[in-house]
């Protein structure tokens, strides 16, 4: 331990800590805007500054360790006049349209200037760069008139394995955009959005929807139904101010029903149907000497990244199309001829905490209706959401609990989790676990895979035969772990990877956090949790228990695997060049 003075305290803190994270000991909050912890240290915005006695000239406390006797002074004259003009010299390139900006009130800029007093009238006048406005991609939107050059989104691109944005050109003209100034569906974008979860302005944002859904509910010749995935319920509250891991899943029904849809599905169904495709695919492969090992095809970023970096490992994507796609396609087939719609009246409406599933809706052989029908027609995020039930004026903290209606609503803890990186797993174990035995397994909970570390591994025995899995969430994590399949390193009977670090409740349509939640806070742990609690406290836990899946498959679908269900519920994938 060093000791130190924080503001002429006498405190204790760990050898080889920042001094940011020292500060904290002391239960002092330093602003900063470019840091996110483990993933962009660099001191780049100045916002964070400290004095420290001795030195020349203020440090950058996120990028600066402590020594043994540092005396640091956070709250100076000296300090606080040289945030204020940092924050000043910011406003003066920045677009200032606050008012309409879908960030207003979770900016982090905004929220520093409100805190140390500095109004847009304080900026310093002067020319502004040139910014270009790229709005190439199905789910997002880049301004860079409002980007402050912190550089956190290049480096989550850099994480997630794609850096397709980078600062380009030098001094005064620095901005941020990919190679040759190509726009994004001309690179090797994966449309994860974790650019956007970790921007701290507008300058990134997605394709908002919510006018085009508000059309179609106000339609009286459309039905429209809306799903929600399962890790809106443990994030959707954050939007309101609600502590983190809150399980608002009635109060979100409540909202759903009064923002005016004809239909509150649960997503979760969606999940308890890709289990019985996907386990019967897995122990079709295992059985028949089919292409291992299998991966997961239910993360759209994923299956992107896949198309792009190993196209040669496409014939181990499962062929299930995503929950979303699966529920969408038996929406507008089982369920419009059940209730005698016709498929092209009724308009199927994702919340999603994922901003590929704006890029999804629109891949090849996603319209099982036939005629050109997509399965989907138009994703929110669970930002989106938030904002479209505030603009309806609904009092969502004081909403009354209601249940999804009970067509696609009766759903099990297989598909609550998931939203959790190895949920996918865990679910489809159970499920192929009671088939190859031929009886119910008491023993549900594979600890092993769960969890938010970027790889884990795992030997089960099911039936007498050692199955090998493995999970990944991130597409950093995911290409250490495929470049060792690629190379005869390893050998996995299955794997599941997840797009986003952490899996869907990480997801780049989530809710936006300030730089200090999303680096002392373990956000996806606690989120994870309130699926895995809905999980625990469901009568059913195993997606080929669900009386819905049990009848759509006695109605309308023969059996898992059968040819109906592989038109309907199945896909295929393309390789795709990086650049067009």
């Amino acid at each position: 331990m060093f000791q130190i003075k924080i503001n002429d305290m006498p405190f204790s803190v760990p050898e080889g800590v920042s001094i940011l994270e020292a500060i904290r000991y002391a239960g002092i909050h330093v602003p900063t805007l470019c840091f996110l912890k483990g993933l962009n240290e660099i001191g780049a915005c100045r916002v964070c500054v400290v004095e420290v006695k001795g030195a020349r000239s203020l440090m950058a406390a996120c990028a600066h360790p402590v020594s043994d006797g540092m005396e640091i002074y956070t709250n100076t004259p000296k300090v606080l006049e040289s945030r204020k003009t940092t924050l000043q010299l910011l406003l003066s390139v920045h677009n200032r349209s606050c008012l309409s900006c879908v960030r207003s009130g979770t900016c982090e800029l905004q929220a520093l200037c409100h805190d140390l007093g500095v109004d847009r009238e304080d900026a310093f006048d002067g020319a502004m760069p040139e910014s270009v406005y790229d709005d190439s991609t199905p789910h997002m939107i880049r301004d860079n008139s409002k980007c402050i050059l912190c550089r956190r989104c290049v480096a989550a691109c850099q994480e997630q394995h794609t850096a397709v944005i980078g600062p380009n050109s030098r001094g005064f003209d620095t901005h941020i955009a990919c190679a040759f100034e190509l726009p994004l569906d001309r690179v090797a974008c994966i449309s994860c959005g974790q650019c956007i979860v970790s921007c701290p302005t507008g300058a990134l944002i997605e394709k908002d929807q919510v006018d085009e859904v508000l059309e179609v509910i106000h339609n009286p010749e459309k039905h429209v139904v809306v799903q929600v995935a399962p890790s809106i319920r443990a994030t959707l509250g954050e939007c309101f101010d609600m502590p983190l891991g809150t399980n608002v899943k009635g109060k979100m029904v409540a909202a759903l029903r009064r923002l005016g849809f004809d239909q509150v599905f649960d997503a979760d169904f969606g999940a308890d149907m890709t289990i019985m495709e996907e386990a019967n695919e897995l122990i079709e492969r295992v059985q028949n000497g089919g292409t291992l090992p299998m991966i997961t095809s239910c993360s759209p970023g994923w299956v992107k990244f896949c198309e792009y970096y190993f196209p040669d490992l496409i014939p181990n994507l499962s062929s299930c199309k995503s929950p979303q796609q699966m529920q969408g396609a038996l929406t507008k087939t089982w369920y419009a001829q059940k209730h005698n719609l016709t498929p092209s009246d009724v308009v199927v409406v994702s919340v999603m905490p994922c901003t590929a599933k704006k890029f999804e809706i629109g891949r090849d052989h996603q319209d099982a209706a036939g005629n050109g029908i997509p399965d989907v027609d138009i994703v929110l995020t669970t930002r989106e959401l938030g904002r479209m039930i505030k603009r309806a004026g609904i009092d969502f903290c004081n909403l009354p609990d209601e249940d999804f209606d009970p067509t696609m609503g009766i759903t099990t803890g297989a598909g609550a989790i998931f939203g959790a990186t190895g949920g996918v797993m865990e679910a489809a174990l159970r499920t192929a676990a009671d088939t190859l035995t031929g009886q119910a397994q008491d023993a549900i909970e594979y600890q092993e895979v769960r969890g938010t570390e970027g790889i884990k591994e795992a030997v089960y025995t099911i039936a007498g035969k050692q199955i090998q899995v493995a999970v990944a969430s991130g597409m950093k994590n995911a290409n250490e772990l495929l470049e060792k399949v690629r190379s005869g390193e390893v050998e996995y009977h299955f794997i599941e990877i997840m797009g986003c670090p952490g899996g869907c409740v990480n997801g780049g349509g989530q809710p936006t956090q300030p730089s200090v939640v999303r680096s002392f806070t373990d956000l996806k742990g606690i989120r994870a949790k309130t699926l895995y609690d809905e999980d625990k406290n469901l009568p059913l836990r195993k997606s080929h228990d669900s009386p819905i899946v049990k009848q759509v498959y006695e109605e309308f679908l023969g059996k898992p695997g059968s040819e109906r269900a592989h038109h309907i519920l199945h896909t295929s994938y393309v390789a795709r060049p990086k650049f067009k």
